[in-house]
Parts: structure tokens; sequence; C-alpha cells
């Protein structure tokens, strides 16, 4: 089973996650980061370097979460490759412990 990148990467979008991936399976799209879950090993490397606690494995994504899974999977699909982190957003510490962001989702690369 694939990790999940969930709600809380939302207009945090940190990327220290990215640096020690073993396989090069997250996806960046305008304002959040996915896991192609075709790529991923499920090596967990990932999870204690997320700021926001925002990855988990596929099995332990709580039910008001679900909706990342299969978000994860298609956008992963149109979204580039992100192979090594980036400096953090000035929005990112604004944004770290706001809850219910799915409405600030963009899906679109050129929104």
């Amino acid at each position: 089973m694939a990790h999940v990148v969930t709600e809380p990467c939302i207009l945090c979008k940190y990327t220290d996650c990215v640096d020690v991936c073993p396989v090069d399976c997250f996806r960046e799209g305008p304002n959040f980061l996915v896991i192609d879950p075709d790529e991923c090993i499920d090596c967990a490397v990932c999870i204690p370097e997320c700021p926001t606690n925002a990855i988990m494995a596929e099995e332990d994504v709580p039910e008001d979460q679900q909706e990342f899974i299969a978000l994860n999977a298609e956008l992963a699909r149109v979204w580039p490759s992100i192979t090594r982190m980036k400096p953090h957003t000035d929005e990112a510490e604004k944004w770290r412990d706001v809850l219910d962001k799915r409405q600030y989702l963009k899906k679109e690369l050129d929104e």
C-alpha cells in the first residue's frame, strides 16, 4: 500500500519529505503535494519529515480524509515530479495549523 498526503499539506506544501524519498514518488501542484501510489514503495521515510503530519500510510488515513487516497492517485497522473526540497513559502507557517482547508486546494497547474 502507498502513502498518502492529506489535507494539512494544503497551502503549506513543505517539501522536506521530497528530499528523503528514495523513489521520487512526490508530485507538485500549485499549493499541495501528492504521492504517486504506483511509485511509492511504502518505505515510510517521508512520514517523520512532514512538519504538518500530513503523510500517512493508506490504511491509517482517517475516515474524514479518505477522499485524499483517490485524490493523490488522480493528481499524480497530471502533476509534475518534484525531487528536491524547495524553500518554504511565506504562507506556510500561517496555514500550518489551520483545519478544514479542502476548499483552498488548487488542482489546475495554471491557477
